[in-house]
């Protein structure tokens, strides 16, 4: 016995999802919950992956399915049209967030008040919106993530810790929007580290990240110095939360 493993398909907002459920079936003791939210790539084996990693860690992690139906994408114009379908409705992606968490947080062995969530690229701005939004997390994790925002938080209204793990090389997330994220934690009174790694591009923690940049000619690569680096920082802020 060890790593179990299931899907959970439910309704959230317009979409049935398929999400993918990880725990170490050695321990029936209820656990911190963990969401993992995927790149623009959909929910596919790399997502999965870091969802058993926390599972051997000791926590229950769902994998959760954003765009629906466990869509997996085979290339960036199915990935772009499948990300901008979410972030031109966030009435709806805020739905899936939100039920996502709920369902998280009704698991047998999920400890409801210790609750978290870690998103890649496309799931790091995902994360940010369930703190921006006030969701009932204890702390959120982006990992070269999309900084962008879609609420306008009232001073005091994030209840998570936030952090955000960035490549110092990254071309895809610009300047003014690090300012602008940092100027939005502070108004609103955030407890957030921003930490920003030297020479790391977009897709730092992803060891396809840098066939898919050469593939697709693309500004990413894989840097596994800054992929343990800012694993580390997260198991850092899990040990404060938790």
């Amino acid at each position: 016995m060890g790593i179990a493993n299931a899907t959970l398909r439910y309704k959230a907002g317009n979409a049935t999802l398929e999400s993918y459920l990880a725990w170490d079936d050695t321990s029936s003791k209820p656990r911190p919950g963990v969401m993992v939210i995927h790149e623009w790539w959909g929910l596919d084996d790399y997502v999965k992956g870091r969802a058993n990693q926390l599972a051997a860690m000791g926590y229950t992690a769902l994998a959760v399915d954003m765009y629906g139906g466990g869509k997996e994408a085979a290339n960036p114009d199915e990935a772009g049209k499948a990300m901008n379908a979410v972030l031109g409705d966030m009435d709806n992606g805020t739905k899936r967030l939100a039920t996502s968490l709920a369902v998280l947080k009704s698991q047998k062995l999920v400890d409801a008040k210790r609750t978290a969530a870690i998103g890649y690229c496309f799931g790091g701005a995902m994360v940010l919106h369930m703190a921006r939004s006030g969701m009932d997390v204890g702390g959120v994790a982006s990992f070269h993530g999309s900084l962008g925002s879609f609420a306008d938080p009232a001073p005091g209204s994030i209840r998570a810790k936030v952090l955000v793990c960035h490549g110092g090389d990254d071309k895809l997330v610009a300047d003014d929007d690090i300012k602008a994220f940092r100027t939005q934690m502070d108004k609103a009174q955030a407890k957030y580290e921003f930490v920003s790694y030297p020479g790391a591009l977009h897709g730092f923690s992803n060891p396809e990240a840098t066939g898919r940049g050469k593939k697709y000619g693309l500004p990413l690569a894989y840097d596994e110095k800054t992929d343990k680096a800012s694993w580390a920082k997260m198991k850092s802020m899990f040990d404060s939360i938790f």
